[in-house]
C-alpha cells in the first residue's frame, strides 16, 4: 500500500511521556516450567520495554512525533533502550541518562500454551528523581504539545510535569493500571483515562464496571472519556456529555450496558463498536453522569497467529494517542486500538509487531 493514498497526519503530533522504560529479555516455552523443572526456550528475543516506552514507540509507528521522559543508566542495557528509541523515532532528548547504577529490565516467560505470559522486573537505580529534570528541559519538553502521557510510575516526576501540562492546557491522558502512590492526585489533573479490566472497582469500590465508570466521571470533574480494557473480551468506554442537564431519558448504566452487548455481532472477526445515545447514566448509591456508553469488541485472532500479549495494552494506548490528535469519533477509535493491540500480540515482544501506518491491515480507518 503506497503512502500517496494515506490521508495528512495530524497538524499537531507532538505527544510527552513520562514513566517506565527498560529492556525485555522475553523467552517463549512449551508450557510454564514446574518448580525445578530444567527446560529450553522455544524462541528468544530482547528488545526495548515498559509502558510509556512502548505506548509512545506504538504512536511514533502510526506517525506521531513522541518525547519520552524517564531514566536509564548509561550500560549496555540502557544505550540498546536509547538507539531503539532513536530508530523508531522517539524524541529522546528529555531522557535522563545517570552515569553510574543500572538500566530497568524485565525477564517475560511467554507460555506458548496458556498464551500467557509472565514478567520479572528488576527496577533501574538509581531513581528518577524530580531534580534530574531542570525547569528548562520540564517547560521544552511540553513546548508545542498536543497531548501527555502518564503510565502512572515516576509518579513525583511525572506530577509537577502533569501539573505544567494542566496549567499549559495540554490535555492528559493517564494509563491506570493499578493503585499506586499519589496516581489520585495524576487522575485529578487528567482529561482521559484507559484502564486496566480491575482498576475501576478497585478505585471506586463500585459493585460493577459500569457503575465503577459512573462513579470515576463523578469523582473526576475534568475526566472526558474513561476506557478499560478488557482482553480478548474488547473494552468499554464512558464519554461525559458536553451538553450535561440537556437530556431527558435516564437509564441505569448496568441495564443500558447489557443491551449493548446484546447487540454485538459476534460473527465479525474484526474490531466494531456498538453504542447508546446521550443519555443521563444512573446507577444506585453512587450517582447519575450525562454521556454515552460504547462497547468495542477485539479481533478474534485464530490460535495459531497469536504469539505473544505482551504490551497489548501498551499498544492500545498508542493508537489511542493517535487517534486523540486525529480526532477520530470513539467509535472509529476504539475498534482502531483494538486493531493494533491485535496486530501486536502477532509476534514475540511488546514491539515486534508494532504496526507501522502504512500497515495495509490499517487502511481502512485512515480512509
Amino acid at each position: 500500500m503506497s503512502s500517496v493514498s494515506l490521508p495528512p497526519l495530524p497538524q499537531n503530533r507532538i505527544v510527552v511521556g513520562c514513566g517506565g522504560v527498560g529492556l525485555d529479555f522475553l523467552a517463549a516455552v512449551a508450557s510454564y516450567p514446574n518448580p525445578d523443572d530444567k527446560i529450553r526456550s522455544t524462541s528468544l528475543k530482547v528488545q526495548g520495554g515498559g509502558n510509556a516506552g512502548n505506548a509512545l514507540t506504538c504512536a511514533a509507528r502510526l506517525g506521531l512525533n513522541p518525547r519520552i521522559i524517564s531514566k536509564i543508566a548509561d550500560d549496555p542495557q540502557g544505550r540498546g533502550i536509547l538507539e531503539e528509541f532513536e530508530a523508531n523515532g522517539v524524541d529522546t532528548s528529555f531522557l535522563t541518562v545517570s552515569k553510574e547504577g543500572n538500566s530497568p529490565f524485565t525477564y517475560i516467560i511467554v507460555d506458548n500454551q496458556t498464551k500467557t505470559r509472565t514478567c520479572i522486573h528488576t527496577p533501574g537505580y538509581p531513581p528518577i528523581v524530580p531534580d534530574d529534570i531542570s525547569q528548562w528541559n520540564l517547560l521544552s519538553a511540553l513546548d508545542g504539545a498536543r497531548l501527555a502521557y502518564f503510565d502512572g510510575r515516576l509518579t513525583e516526576t511525572a506530577l509537577i510535569l502533569a501539573q505544567e501540562a494542566a496549567r499549559k492546557k495540554i490535555p492528559i491522558l493517564i494509563d491506570a493500571e493499578r493503585k499506586r502512590e499519589r496516581l489520585d492526585d495524576l487522575l485529578e489533573l487528567a482529561d482521559y483515562a484507559v484502564c486496566s479490566a480491575k482498576f475501576p472497582q478497585a478505585w471506586t469500590e463500585a459493585p460493577s464496571i459500569a457503575s465503577a465508570l459512573v462513579s470515576m466521571l463523578l469523582r473526576l470533574p475534568n475526566m472526558k472519556f474513561v476506557i478499560v480494557t478488557l482482553g480478548e473480551d474488547g473494552c468499554i468506554m464512558l464519554e461525559r456529555s458536553e451538553n450535561e442537564g440537556l437530556e431527558s431519558e435516564e437509564n441505569d448504566v448496568d441495564s443500558l450496558l447489557e443491551l449493548l452487548k446484546q447487540r454485538k455481532d459476534d460473527s465479525v472477526p474484526f474490531p466494531a463498536c456498538v453504542s447508546s445515545l446521550v443519555t443521563k447514566f444512573r446507577t444506585n448509591g453512587i450517582g447519575a453522569v450525562s454521556g454515552r456508553l460504547f462497547v468495542g469488541t477485539a479481533e478474534k485472532i485464530p490460535p495459531s497467529e497469536l504469539i505473544d500479549t505482551t504490551g497489548a495494552g501498551d499498544a492500545f494506548i498508542g493508537a489511542v494517542l493517535y487517534a486523540i490528535c486525529a480526532d477520530m469519533p470513539p467509535e472509529k477509535m476504539l475498534p482502531f486500538a483494538a486493531q493494533v493491540a491485535a496486530i501486536g500480540c502477532r509476534a514475540l515482544g511488546a514491539r515486534t509487531g508494532l504496526p507501522q501506518r502504512i500497515d495495509p491491515r490499517l487502511a481502512y480507518f485512515f480512509k
